[in-house]
């Protein structure tokens, strides 16, 4: 029997320890959870059920009544050089700005570095536009976050639907398969 639990902030009517609602997201994502190496990891992930209509960050923040320094965005980038293109996804507190131009394609050793187009990110990680997370990325992506996520005592990201989020220690986030903690990775958004 599932047995909801209190989030560390916000207001949701529905919250579950995410191993105990895998069926509500999708196979990737579900899969890393049950990873026996991470289980005590996933052990501290928690799922809120939201409205997939106010996925976006500042919609969610005001419905849910989250602060946005709890929220992380999670993006995937295409590095290109020399006819090869890199996919990896990055990690970033909502209040600020992922630097692709800089950070992300100087550490991927690339060319040019930008977004990825959005079939290629739902194509490539098997989640919804949207509600793409760090948690159930293809084998071999490189994750990096920012340093600030890591630091923050709990954060919100995506499910890898829009239909709903989940919340666990920053500090977590550092021990999903090919993450790496990048100090700059992320600027104040403008």
């Amino acid at each position: 029997m599932n047995r909801p639990v209190r989030p560390p902030f916000g207001n949701f009517d529905i919250v579950h320890p995410a191993l105990e609602v895998t069926d509500l997201l999708p196979a990737p994502v579900a899969d890393a959870l049950g990873n026996r190496d991470a289980r005590e990891a996933a052990e501290a992930v928690l799922y809120v059920d939201t409205d997939p209509e106010k996925a976006d960050t500042a919609v969610f923040c005001e419905t849910y009544d989250a602060p946005l320094e709890t929220s992380a965005n999670c993006v995937v980038v295409a590095a290109g050089r020399g006819g090869e293109t890199t996919l990896a996804a990055c990690l970033g507190l909502a209040h600020t700005r992922i630097d692709v131009n800089r950070t992300v394609r100087k550490h991927l050793g690339a060319r040019k570095a930008s977004f990825a187009a959005m079939d290629t990110a739902v194509a490539g990680t098997g989640m919804e536009y949207g509600g793409i997370t760090p948690i159930g990325l293809p084998a071999g992506w490189p994750l990096l976050i920012d340093e600030a996520v890591v630091a923050t005592p709990y954060v919100v990201i995506g499910s890898g639907r829009r239909r709903g989020k989940l919340i666990l220690p920053g500090s977590v986030l550092a021990l999903l398969p090919g993450a790496e903690v990048l100090p700059g990775l992320c600027v104040p958004a403008p």
